[in-house]
C-alpha cells in the first residue's frame, strides 16, 4: 500500500503527521466543554400563560383549547400535552428529532401571535420556551437570615447578587426559586366599603386616574429649554392609604377609610426554607456549550466573594452542586482509562515477551485515544461520561490493528527476514485487511448514531467517539506503527532467551496445541457443529425472552428529591405543616449533609398550595456506609417513615437515575384517554388500584380527581337586567375582590412592580362573604351582590390534562423491585382485559423511553449486521 511504504521509507514524514495528530488532540482537550451527559437538545418547546384567578376548567375552555387549536396545524409535532390548572395554562410540544428546535420554537410563536387577541384580556402576555437540556441549573445556593423576611431577601438577590453570578464566564441566567416579589397590595374590607358605599370598580377607576404619570413635554426660551416631568405616580404604602377612591359632596373617601395598603408581595403561597430557615434559591444555568466543572467552580469562587459583603445576618452557600458528581465520575472514568492502558500493556508485555515489540503498540494506543479528542473537538461534542467510556472500551478494540501489523511483521523477522524488508511485505499482505476490520467496526458502532428518539440521542457522541478511535488507529497502524517496527525490531539471530521465556514459550505452545486439536475435531464433524451454533443461537434467543427488562438503573448520586402532596384545596399553610414533618424525618438522618424544601414552587406559573418539595443532599460515600438506596428505600428507611409519619400527605421520594434523560419524566406513567372528566376520573382511580394490587411499583399515584372544593356561583340574569347591573361588573367585581389582580403599576429604584387589589383574608374566610359584597347599577345605586347570584359548594377538577388534545389523566409510579419492562407487559394484560370501551392509553416516562429504545435496538442490530 502506498501510504504505508511512504511511511516506512519515510519515518520523520510518519512521526510528523501522527504528533499533528497528537497536538490537535490535546488542543481539543483543553477546549472541549466537561458535563455529565451529551448535548441532547431536545425540540420540545412549552407555552405557559397565566390567568389570575381562573380555575382548571375556565383556564381549558378560554386558554388551552384556544391555544392547540393553532399550535395543532404546525408541522412535525410528535406529541402534545397540556395542563390546564388554577391560574395557568401550560402546554408541552415535542417535536420529531428533524425539526430544528428554534425553527420549531419561532412557529409555536407565531401561532400564538394569530390567537392572542381571542384570549381573555387579563391574562399575562403567554411565555414560549425551549426546553434546552442545559435549562436545568448547575448549582442552587441558598440565601437565608436571621433578621431578614424572605421579600428583603429576594429584593438582595435580585438587585445585588443576580448580576454578580450573571457575570461569571459561562453562566446563562439566573433563576431564583421561592422568590416573594414586592408588590403593593390594598387590602379590601367588605364591611367598610359597604359603610361608605364604594364598590371595587371605584377602587380601579380611582387608580387608573390617579396614579399615572406621563410626558409632559418642555418649557423654553431663546436660551434654554427645561423638561417638565409630571409627578402623578403614587409611591409609598402612605400615599396609597391617601388615594381618593370616591367623592360624596364634600367627604373625600380614602384607601385607608375602605382597607389599608402595606408594602407586600404578589404571591403570599410560596414558603422556602433551608437549613430550617426562610430563604431564597438562587439557581445557575449555564451556557449551552460551557464547561459543566470550570462554570460551577467559578460561581463557587464568586459566592465566595459575595459572602463578606452581605448584610450581617445574612449567609449565602452552596446547596446543591451537581458539578461535584460530574466532576467525581469523569475522574473515575479518567483513573479507569488509565488502568485500561496500563493492563493493555502489560498483557502485550507478557504474551510477546519482548521490550521493543511492546513500545510500538504503547505508543499506538494513546495516539489514538488523545486524536479521538481532536475528532470530538471538531463534531461539536463533549467530554462526558458516555464520551468516556467510548474512550476506554476503544482501547481494547484499537490495539488490536497495531498487533495484527505487528504479529505480521515479526512473523516475517522470525523467518529471518530484515526487519525493514518484513515491514515492506508484511504491510503488502495486510494492508487492506486493516481496512476492512477498520470499516467492519465502524459498520457496528456508526448505526447507534442514527437512532431516533430522544434516548437514542444519547449515544450519538458514544458512536462516533469510538468510530472515530478506530479509523484513527487504523491511520497510525497504516503508519506509524509499520515505520516504527522497521525501526525497533531486531533481527532474533543468536538471540537466547532465558528460563523465563522458554517457560511461557511451552505453555503457549501446548495451547496453540491444543487449539490444532480442537480445530481439527470440529472440521471432521461439521454436522455437528453447525448444530452446536444453531442450538446457541436457539437458546440466546429464548435467554433474552426469559431477562427482565429495565430502563436504566439506579445510581448512588448522593441526592434524592421528594415530593409532598396534601390533598386537593389544601392552603399552603397546611401544606407546610405536613412537609415539616417530611423535614424533621429528613433531618434526624445522620447521612444526610443539608436539605431545603419548598412550598408551591412556581417556576412556571403560579405554585400550587398543595404541593411541596424536599431537596436532598447526602453526605459523599466515602463519609457513610449506606448507600442513598438503603437509607431511601431500606428497613426503617426515609420512604417507610414518611409513610408511617407524614399524615394527611403523600411524601414520594425519588432518586436518580443512572442517566437523567429528563427530570421532568416520571419512572413510570400511564396516559388513560377519554372526553368524559367523570368517567376519566372514575376508571383511572379503578386502574391506579389494580396497578397497586400487582405490587410492583411504588407510590402509585393518579394525577387526576375531583375532588377540589369549589363554590359555584350563577348570575341571574334576568335580576341583573332589571336592576341595571351588567354581567361583566358583577364578574369583574368577583374576579379582583376574591381572585387578586393587578390594577395598576408602582415605580421603585429603577423597577416597576404589580400594584394587587384584593378582599383581606378574613373578609373571605366563607361563602357567606359574598353577601357583604356590592355592585353599582347604572343610577350609581348598591346593589348587594348576593341578590343577583346563587351559589352552591361542589367538587371540581384540581387541573385538567391533555394528551393528543384529548383529555386525559396519568397514573404515575416509583420503582420497585419488579423492572419497570416486566410492569409494562403486566399493566398491558391488564388493560386489554380491564379497560372499557372507548378509552385509549398511552406510556409516558421511563415506560415510553424503554419501549422506543426496545425497537430501535433491534433496528440498529439488523442494519450493523447488513453492512
Amino acid at each position: 500500500m502506498i501510504l504505508s511504504r511512504l511511511s516506512i521509507q519515510r519515518p520523520i514524514l510518519a512521526t510528523m503527521i501522527n504528533l499533528v495528530i497528537v497536538l490537535f488532540g490535546v488542543i481539543g482537550l483543553s477546549r472541549l466543554p466537561v458535563r455529565e451527559l451529551p448535548d441532547i437538545d431536545p425540540p420540545i418547546v412549552s407555552v405557559t400563560t397565566v390567568y389570575p384567578g381562573a380555575n382548571a376548567q375556565v383556564v381549558e375552555t378560554e386558554l388551552t383549547e384556544r391555544l392547540e387549536e393553532q399550535i395543532n396545524n404546525i408541522e412535525g409535532i410528535k406529541t402534545l400535552r397540556s395542563e390546564s390548572r388554577e391560574g395557568a395554562s401550560t402546554i408541552t410540544i415535542e417535536f420529531d428529532l428533524s425539526r430544528n428546535i428554534d425553527v420549531a420554537a419561532q412557529d409555536v410563536r407565531d401561532r400564538v401571535s394569530r390567537v392572542r387577541g381571542t384570549l381573555p384580556k387579563d391574562i399575562l402576555e403567554p411565555i414560549v420556551a425551549k426546553q434546552d437540556a442545559d435549562a436545568q441549573a448547575i448549582i442552587w445556593s441558598a440565601l437565608n437570615s436571621d433578621r431578614y423576611t424572605t421579600l428583603e431577601l429576594t429584593t438582595l438577590a435580585e438587585q445585588q447578587i443576580k448580576p454578580r453570578l450573571q457575570g461569571v464566564a459561562g453562566v446563562s441566567s439566573i433563576i431564583i426559586g421561592g422568590e416573594k416579589r414586592f408588590a403593593m397590595r390594598l387590602w379590601l374590607d367588605s364591611d367598610k366599603m359597604a359603610a361608605r358605599h364604594v364598590t371595587v370598580l371605584d377602587v380601579e377607576q380611582a387608580l387608573h386616574q390617579q396614579n399615572i404619570e406621563l410626558p409632559s413635554g418642555r418649557v423654553e426660551n431663546l436660551d434654554r429649554e427645561m423638561t417638565i416631568q409630571t409627578l402623578g405616580q403614587l409611591k409609598t404604602a402612605e400615599e396609597y392609604n391617601q388615594l381618593i377612591v370616591r367623592t360624596e359632596g364634600t367627604i373625600l373617601v380614602r384607601m385607608r377609610d375602605i382597607g389599608r395598603a402595606e408594602a407586600g408581595t404578589e404571591d403570599y403561597r410560596t414558603i422556602a426554607r433551608a437549613r430550617g430557615k426562610p430563604c431564597v434559591f438562587l439557581g445557575v444555568v449555564k451556557q449551552a456549550k460551557a464547561n459543566t466543572v470550570s462554570v460551577a467552580q467559578g460561581v463557587r469562587s464568586e459566592i465566595a466573594a459575595i459572602r463578606p459583603t452581605l448584610p450581617q445576618g445574612t449567609d449565602l452557600w452552596v446547596a446543591y452542586d451537581s458539578s461535584v458528581y460530574v466532576e467525581h465520575a469523569i475522574s473515575e472514568v479518567w483513573r479507569t482509562l488509565g488502568l485500561a492502558f496500563a493492563l493493555v500493556v502489560l498483557v502485550i508485555f507478557v504474551f510477546l515477551r519482548n521490550f521493543r515489540i511492546t513500545v510500538i503498540p504503547s505508543v499506538a494506543v494513546p495516539l489514538s485515544i488523545i486524536g479521538t479528542l481532536a475528532v470530538l473537538y471538531v463534531l461539536g461534542y463533549s467530554v462526558n461520561i458516555l464520551t468516556m467510556l467510548a474512550l476506554v472500551l476503544s482501547i481494547g478494540i484499537v490495539v488490536d490493528d497495531a498487533i495484527v501489523v505487528l504479529e505480521a511483521i515479526y512473523r516475517h523477522v522470525e523467518e529471518g527476514m530484515p526487519p525493514m524488508k518484513a515491514a515492506f511485505k508484511a504491510m503488502d499482505e495486510i494492508s487492506f485487511a486493516v481496512i476492512a476490520i477498520t470499516i467492519s467496526l465502524v459498520a457496528v458502532f456508526a448505526p447507534l448514531a442514527f437512532q431516533k428518539s430522544t434516548t437514542g440521542r444519547l449515544f450519538i457522541e458514544f458512536a462516533m467517539a469510538i468510530s472515530g478511535a478506530v479509523v484513527i488507529s487504523a491511520f497510525v497502524a497504516l503508519t506509524l506503527s509499520p515505520a516504527m517496527a522497521a525501526r525497533v525490531l531486531k533481527p532474533i539471530e543468536g538471540v537466547k532467551h532465558g528460563r523465563l521465556f522458554n517457560l511461557f514459550e511451552r505453555g503457549f505452545q501446548a495451547l496453540a496445541n491444543s487449539y490444532g486439536r480442537s480445530l481439527r475435531w470440529a472440521l471432521r464433524h461439521r454436522l455437528l457443529m453447525l448444530a452446536i451454533t444453531v442450538s446457541t443461537l436457539v437458546l440466546m434467543v429464548f435467554a433474552y425472552r426469559g431477562l427482565e427488562q429495565d430502563f436504566l438503573p439506579l445510581e448512588d448520586k448522593s441526592r434524592m428529591f421528594c415530593l409532598v402532596l396534601t390533598p386537593n384545596g389544601s392552603t399552603s399553610e397546611f401544606t407546610d405543616r405536613q412537609l415539616q414533618k417530611a423535614e424533621r424525618i429528613v433531618a434526624s438522618v445522620p447521612e444526610v449533609d443539608t436539605f431545603g424544601a419548598m412550598v408551591a414552587p412556581a417556576f412556571a406559573g403560579p405554585g400550587q398550595a398543595n404541593l411541596a418539595v424536599i431537596f436532598v443532599r447526602f453526605k459523599d460515600q466515602s463519609q457513610r456506609r449506606r448507600s442513598v438506596q438503603q437509607i431511601v428505600y431500606g428497613p426503617g428507611g426515609v420512604a417507610q417513615r414518611f409513610f408511617n409519619e407524614v399524615e394527611g400527605a403523600i411524601a414520594i421520594p425519588n432518586l436518580p437515575k443512572a442517566i437523567e434523560v429528563s427530570f421532568r419524566e416520571s419512572p413510570f406513567e400511564l396516559i388513560l384517554q377519554n372526553q368524559d372528566l367523570q368517567a376519566l376520573a372514575r376508571v383511572s382511580q379503578d386502574i391506579a388500584n389494580k396497578i397497586r394490587g400487582m405490587n410492583s411499583l411504588r407510590n402509585v399515584r393518579v394525577g387526576f380527581e375531583i375532588n377540589k372544593p369549589e363554590l359555584r356561583v350563577g348570575i341571574e340574569r334576568n335580576r341583573a337586567a332589571a336592576l341595571g347591573v351588567s354581567i361583566e361588573d358583577i364578574s369583574r367585581t368577583m374576579q379582583i375582590l376574591f381572585g387578586g389582580l393587578d390594577l395598576s403599576r408602582i415605580k421603585l429604584g429603577g423597577k416597576e412592580y404589580y400594584v394587587m387589589a384584593q378582599l383581606a383574608r378574613e373578609s373571605r374566610l366563607t361563602p357567606q362573604d359574598l353577601d357583604k359584597t356590592f355592585v353599582r347599577n347604572t343610577k350609581g345605586e348598591l346593589i348587594q351582590l348576593s341578590s343577583l347570584v346563587t351559589h352552591e359548594q361542589g367538587a371540581a377538577p384540581d387541573s385538567i390534562n391533555h394528551y393528543g388534545r384529548l383529555r386525559s389523566a396519568s397514573i404515575t409510579a416509583s420503582p420497585g423491585t419488579v423492572p419497570i419492562g416486566t410492569v409494562i407487559n403486566e399493566v398491558a394484560a391488564m388493560l386489554d382485559k380491564e379497560l372499557p370501551a372507548g378509552f385509549l392509553y398511552a406510556w409516558g416516562g421511563d415506560a415510553k423511553s424503554l419501549r422506543e429504545a426496545s425497537t430501535e435496538i433491534w433496528w440498529v442490530i439488523g442494519l450493523a449486521l447488513i453492512i
